[in-house]
């Protein structure tokens, strides 16, 4: 298994659009999950009343596997091509999972968007891109699920295709980072095998060859150790196991790191991944390691972990760059939503808006803005609330990103481009 390179993806899209149905497509098509187990949901969700969702049940499904893994939030599935071993993020659609939208997204390589070809473009389906666009996500497959429901028709995928295009490009991703592609999760086509209904007037890749051409990303193993905290346990005879996935660095036995903002400092004994034992974790790995003097209560899920030599850096203030996605008025100094960065959550004040930015070629249009409204990008001065781990995204990319919740909706995103640090 480790001989192929890893890569996370994210399934991201409007709520109903078949993301589950279709990871589950991709997993009984890879022969990752066996029909038998299908079967067995498929009786299940027969007898509620439910016959289309066994796909989706396959995520939801396998229940102790969940209470066991890493994260309870984002249902990790794995799968392999011929090229390479997937871990699946499976992020959860509806409104109130967005915060866990947010922190799946900012953990994948690449963002496979699901749009439903009956209904094209809603929502959520921008806010998803959006998001994917700001938190970095630099490959996009988008899926047009539910072709059988329009009659595997040419020109009414072309039609949104055409409206998902205009998307994608008002937020800045080009032509070669994208990638379209037609499928039928319930019924399989052009999924993991061939374009089945669609094999007349479509000659181009199936998902999983569309999976296959993704770039491996730059493991960023050059730069200082960073672990953001998704969750700590205590395992009998074992002791204290942060889990988190490695944004940069390399992750080894023996290593002494330091937690901050708590300003714990552990040794660390092993690291598992899937329940194996590890030599040491890379980027990308989403890993439990045991650390020796460190109290289950002495860290929690936002702190970062890096080496005491190179400590993650505690803002007192930061200065970022953000785009207003969706305010429902204006944003003025004084305001303070909650940041979602890595795996913290942390409100924070706006203290300056220094610059308001042309968001399209980002030049400077108006100096010390009274006030930014939907649609603006800006330069802005931030304070948080508590001490808070956030990075320079020019240095550590994974910890400079963020998005900004309010009112139960993503009301901005940015990323972090100076740190007045907190004396720790």
């Amino acid at each position: 298994m480790a001989e192929k390179p890893h890569l996370n993806i994210v399934f991201i899209g409007h709520v109903d659009h078949g993301k589950s149905t279709l990871v589950g497509r991709m997993l009984l098509d890879t022969g990752t999950i066996e029909q038998h187990i299908i079967d067995k949901y498929r009786k299940e969700a027969e007898e509620k009343g439910k016959a289309s969702f066994e796909f989706a049940w396959v995520m939801d499904g396998l229940k102790e596997e969940r209470e066991r893994g890493v994260t309870i939030d984002v249902a990790h599935k794995k799968f392999m091509s011929e090229k390479y071993y997937f871990t699946i993020i499976d992020a959860p659609g509806h409104r109130d999972f967005v915060k866990n939208m947010i922190t799946g997204t900012s953990q994948a390589d690449a963002a496979v968007l699901v749009v439903a070809g009956p209904e094209g473009v809603m929502a959520q389906t921008k806010e998803h891109v959006f998001l994917a666009r700001t938190l970095g996500v630099a490959q996009l497959i988008v899926a047009i699920n539910k072709m059988d429901a329009i009659g595997y028709d040419e020109a009414k995928y072309k039609a949104v295709v055409e409206e998902v295009t205009k998307l994608v490009k008002s937020v800045g991703y080009k032509d070669d980072q994208v990638n379209f592609v037609p499928v039928s999760a319930i019924k399989g086509d052009n999924a993991a095998k061939d374009a089945g209904e669609m094999a007349g007037w479509y000659k181009g890749n199936t998902l999983l060859q569309q999976l296959n051409d993704l770039k491996e990303p730059p493991k960023s193993t050059n730069l200082a150790l960073r672990v953001p905290v998704q969750d700590v346990y205590t395992i009998t005879g074992i002791g204290t196991v942060p889990v988190g996935r490695v944004e940069t660095g390399t992750l080894k036995p023996d290593m002494k790191l330091v937690f901050m903002p708590s300003n714990k400092v552990g040794e660390v004994k092993s690291i598992e991944m899937h329940h194996e034992i590890l030599p040491k974790a890379e980027p990308g790995d989403n890993v439990g390691f045991n650390v020796r003097g460190i109290g289950k209560n002495d860290i929690r899920r936002g702190d970062v972990a890096g080496p005491v030599d190179n400590p993650p850096s505690v803002a007192k203030t930061f200065t970022a760059q953000i785009m207003v996605l969706n305010h429902p008025s204006v944003l003025t100094v004084g305001y303070t939503p909650v940041f979602h960065c890595h795996t913290a959550q942390v409100a924070c004040t706006f203290i300056e808006l220094q610059k308001k930015l042309d968001p399209r070629t980002g030049e400077v249009s108006e100096e010390n803005p009274q006030f930014l409204k939907t649609g603006d990008a800006a330069i802005v001065k931030l304070q948080p609330s508590r001490p808070f781990v956030i990075e320079k995204a020019k240095e550590f990319p994974q910890l400079g990103r963020f998005a900004i919740r309010d009112m139960g909706q993503t009301v901005a995103a940015g990323m972090c481009i100076d740190v007045e640090k907190k004396e720790m």
